[in-house]
């Protein structure tokens, strides 16, 4: 299972748009994809697990993917995780 650490610099961090957002790009990936946080796993393709990762600002978490898109998935979730923090700041 290939993983990458991302710090959430939203203010709001990933609170019910932000994280529909991310649920629906993690769903385009065939490989599963998890959220790492405080020794939990949270399902990326679930807005309840999401939700339930509380993932505020500032947070550390670790996502991880198992799959033949692993790579792509990590980096376009870490990217849009990014572009979540720009737009919600301006």
């Amino acid at each position: 299972m290939k993983r990458r650490r991302v710090k959430i610099r939203n203010k709001l961090g990933l609170h019910a748009r932000p994280a529909a957002e991310f649920v629906r790009a993690a769903r385009a990936y065939e490989s599963r994809i998890l959220i790492l946080r405080g020794g939990q796993e949270f399902s990326a393709t679930s807005i309840l697990d999401v939700l339930t990762a509380c993932v505020n600002c500032g947070a550390v978490l670790t996502l991880a993917a198992d799959g033949p898109d692993a790579d792509e998935a990590l980096e376009g979730l870490v990217g849009l995780l990014q572009t979540i923090s720009d737009r919600e700041e301006e």
